[in-house]
């Protein structure tokens, strides 16, 4: 029997998208074990903060995108991290709660809510209670925690206070609390004050087959890629001051070095402003591509960059679905993270250094330069057989499709 369920995650993607598209990935393959996913998102793009998915004068499309069901929610358009972003929150909750089933829409079987922010995941809960369903957590940023540590915010803001309440709540009415961070068990279960049901669903990628490492050809630059968001954490001051240090570097291997960033995000146009005032001109800026495009973006790589601002919040581990894609793509990586939970350095496939350290991530590249190819093809193939063993989304879809299909069963759901 077909296990139908309703996911919500504001930020959904679909594969035409610039971004992340786990969600997608997930619920296309699980048709294979019998659960159709419907996707609740929003029709605001969060990279670009602009209505991508309906016309003037609609509220609400249910469409399928390659094969897996969404349902697009108009949301207010904003710029930043401020109270517009707040609104476009509170109104996608809204609208979510007054979603019905219909000959469009299946009633679900289980509800799933996805952070990051909790208002879309508690919105979730109480359409679990309404259709007395089993109600299911997704954890991939621990809020408020994440506001205080990257945002800033103080610990007794008001916002903070009320998604302190509402972690607590959600983690303690979870049947399941499925978390992409491989370190987050001992955080949820201190604040439900008890121990919850866990699983822990990194991010992935999906294997059809593995791609062979492919030279880059002969070019005078070596070209370190960086593709994904252009946020506040993703800490890419620190590649411009990077740049800026390779530019005074004596070493001839400097010149050639060049960070390529890829992508799109609320930072972009002030971090172009910057590489143009300073003459950055080892720093180039590209334009987002849809998920499908990321390989080939890739493909002319000779490394890739994963860097976060220095937070405790990264204690918990990371799963960043762009670590992933460069695994794939077989090319060695910078990871610039402060995690004791790393991939880079469990696979073999790159170097690891300090996050917002300058001077080690200039050293990291004119390292990996003055590598023979050889080498670093060596790295990039290791991580290509480690993230085909350990996050292979068909496999990661299979033990998803597994918990759900238990816990629609046992209709537990805690009280």
């Amino acid at each position: 029997m077909t296990l139908h369920v309703w996911f919500v995650n504001h930020y959904a993607l679909a594969p035409d998208q610039a971004g992340g598209t786990r969600h997608h990935t997930l619920a296309r393959l699980m048709q294979a074990q019998d659960v159709d996913v419907t996707l609740i998102a929003s029709s605001v793009d969060y990279t670009s903060r602009q209505d991508t998915r309906l016309t003037t004068g609609e509220t609400l499309k249910i469409k399928r995108e390659e094969g897996v069901r969404f349902v697009w929610i108009r949301t207010p358009t904003y710029t930043g991290n401020n109270l517009g972003r707040g609104r476009n929150m509170l109104a996608f909750a809204q609208a979510v709660l007054a979603l019905r089933p219909s000959d469009e829409l299946p009633r679900p079987d289980v509800v799933i809510g996805s952070s990051p922010h909790l208002f879309a995941a508690g919105a979730a809960w109480v359409l679990a209670r309404k259709f007395g369903v089993p109600f299911v957590l997704e954890i991939r940023d621990i809020w408020p925690k994440t506001l205080v540590d990257l945002g800033g915010m103080s610990e007794h803001h008001p916002l903070v206070l009320v998604f302190g309440w509402l972690e607590r709540w959600l983690y303690r009415h979870a049947a399941v609390v499925v978390s992409l961070l491989p370190g987050s068990r001992g955080h949820i279960e201190e604040v439900a004050g008890r121990s919850v049901p866990f699983m822990w669903l990194p991010n992935g990628i999906d294997v059809q087959p593995l791609r062979q490492f492919s030279p880059t050809g002969q070019r005078d630059t070596f070209d370190v890629v960086y593709a994904g968001a252009h946020g506040a954490a993703n800490s890419l001051d620190t590649v411009l001051e990077a740049a800026a240090v390779l530019r005074r570097s004596a070493d001839p291997r400097a010149a050639t070095i060049r960070f390529v960033l890829v992508g799109d995000g609320p930072e972009k146009a002030r971090l172009q402003g910057v590489a143009e005032e300073r003459g950055l001109t080892n720093v180039v800026f590209r334009a987002p591509v849809p998920k499908r495009q990321v390989p080939e973006v890739l493909a002319g790589a000779d490394a890739c960059l994963m860097p976060l601002k220095d937070s405790p919040v990264f204690k918990h581990g990371v799963s960043p679905n762009k670590l992933f894609d460069y695994f794939s793509a077989a090319r060695p990586v910078i990871f610039a993270i402060n995690t004791p939970l790393s991939a880079v350095e469990e696979a073999g496939a790159g170097l690891s250094i300090q996050p917002e350290d300058p001077q080690a991530l200039a050293d990291a590249a004119l390292r990996l330069a003055a590598l023979a190819p050889q080498e670093r093809e060596a790295m990039g193939e290791r991580g290509l057989a480690y993230v085909a063993e350990h996050h292979d989304m068909k496999r990661l879809a299979r033990r998803l499709a597994n918990v759900l299909h238990v816990v629609a069963g046992s209709k537990g759901r805690k009280r």
